[in-house]
């Protein structure tokens, strides 16, 4: 029974990775295309097509959402989130922590679980941060097999590492609760194209409380971190092992020599830990409040990873150099934040939000909104794979349907945060880090992700009708 089941995942998973591979361009062009069809959208269907320029109009809604200055901002913290979260993984006590873990693996068993629990834990955390976590400890494992003579299935390993993006959103680094926790923003997101009635039931924030650290979210985590690597460990008893061969992976190593003049600034680990331990000084005199209250916002999050970030590496040099190696996993998505912002101009100021989210609510009830959120998320996530993106167009018509039908702001924000995380274990695009470091292959990994994947749209789903 195992056999044939795991005989049709894989055909499962070759026919999607061959449509992704035909079908599925760069997440780039698919923004431009995105843009494009809403463009269309906006002139069939909307009020623009009534003005006396039509299309100057339109490009003139298109261009105030690309330079909107609020969602630039969170462009900004979005990137530096996956930045910084990468510098801290390129650490050397991060490098420590790895190694004492890939120590007590003997095999794939026991590798799928540290694998799988020490990433969800990371992932809850920082996504970017847990992203790379999960690589470098599944690549650890493979050289621990290689070195110590154990074998292991690297694949499932691999898909172990990856277990992180799918709940993600749901943790503390997630896009659409980091951003509703910060004061004003949700007015600022949608007040000028709703009633007066729906606009005075917009509260100033949503705090981590009402959605991260709620019951219900971290009763879901628990599960998860209790099911996942119950079934990638199930998983492993039935599969085989597989031939690994991989040279050590390493990371920038900082010079012994602090070097002359103003290089001693940059090689004194005096110099970068006195300076990240004074952001830490600052970050608890002007954020303890508001960490009591568990209200996290972005800008929060990020000055606080600076901070550790330099008293984990300890020099500017070393701090600088995983700069440049963070930087990379970041340069797919700059450009893709002011495309998603231009589609959610045009959508926001053509009224296309208010005919979607009346759409929404002619065919939902307050029970049902949360799962048709889920699901449509799931779906937009395969093409918009980005979070932040994602809130960006989505989070209007979400936050409006919500209001119309008196389901609470937060339950339909963690239904749209669930729905975006769950389709990364079908979408490859935020694995391709993952897969750099490992060496395999997204379609060694999709068959044991489609597997995770199912088991989350489960959870998920019950846990939103349970709220």
């Amino acid at each position: 029974m195992c056999g044939i089941f795991y005989f049709r995942t894989m055909n499962i998973t070759r026919f999607i990775e061959t449509a992704f591979k035909r079908f599925l361009p760069s997440p780039f062009a698919i923004a431009v295309l995105l843009t494009l069809l809403t463009m269309a959208l906006a002139l069939l269907f909307t009020d623009v097509r009534q003005a006396e320029q039509p299309l100057v109009t339109l490009w003139s809604y298109w261009e105030e959402g690309i330079w909107n200055q609020g969602l630039l901002v969170f462009a900004y913290q979005m990137m530096l989130i996956l930045v910084l979260g990468h510098i801290l993984v390129l650490s050397k006590p991060m490098n420590r922590l790895i190694q004492k873990l890939t120590d007590r693996v003997t095999g794939t068993g026991s590798a799928v679980v540290w694998v799988s629990v020490t990433t969800l834990l990371v992932s809850f955390f920082n996504w970017g941060l847990g992203l790379i976590f999960g690589a470098i400890m599944a690549r650890k494992v493979a050289e621990a097999a290689v070195k110590r003579g154990f074998s292991i299935n690297y694949p499932l390993v691999g898909a172990a590492g990856y277990s992180g993006l799918m709940i993600w959103h749901g943790g503390i680094s997630g896009s659409a609760p980091s951003k509703v926790s910060e004061a004003g923003h949700l007015s600022s997101f949608l007040e000028s194209g709703l009633s007066a009635d729906l606009a005075s039931q917009i509260p100033d924030l949503i705090p981590y409380s009402e959605t991260i650290f709620s019951l219900q979210n971290l009763v879901l985590f628990a599960l998860l971190l209790l099911l996942v690597p119950l079934v990638l460990r199930w998983i492993g008893k039935k599969s085989k092992t597989t031939t690994v061969n991989l040279p050590e992976y390493k990371s920038y190593q900082s010079p012994t020599d602090l070097g002359k003049g103003a290089e001693r600034i940059d090689r004194s680990p005096w110099w970068g830990m006195s300076f990240g331990l004074i952001i830490l000084v600052v970050f608890v005199s002007q954020y303890w409040g508001s960490l009591m209250e568990l209200v996290i916002t972005p800008n929060m999050l990020n000055f606080f990873m600076l901070g550790l970030g330099l008293v984990l590496h300890r020099s500017f040099n070393s701090f600088l150099h995983a700069v440049d190696e963070a930087i990379k996993g970041a340069a797919g998505i700059l450009l893709q934040f002011p495309l998603y912002f231009g589609i959610m101009g045009i959508m926001s100021s053509s009224g296309m939000v208010g005919q979607i989210s009346d759409f929404f609510v002619s065919i939902a009830t307050e029970t049902t909104l949360p799962l048709f959120t889920f699901l449509s998320a799931g779906l937009v996530n395969i093409f918009v794979p980005s979070g932040g993106g994602q809130w960006a167009v989505q989070g209007p018509i979400v936050i409006e349907s919500a209001l119309k039908l008196g389901v609470p702001l937060n339950k339909a924000i963690m239904a749209l945060a669930y729905g975006d995380q769950i389709t990364n274990m079908l979408q490859p695009f935020w694995a391709l880090p993952l897969l750099g470091i490992t060496k395999l292959k997204a379609k060694q990994i999709l068959p044991y992700t489609l597997i995770l994947m199912l088991v989350g749209t489960a959870v998920f789903m019950l846990g939103l009708l349970a709220w």
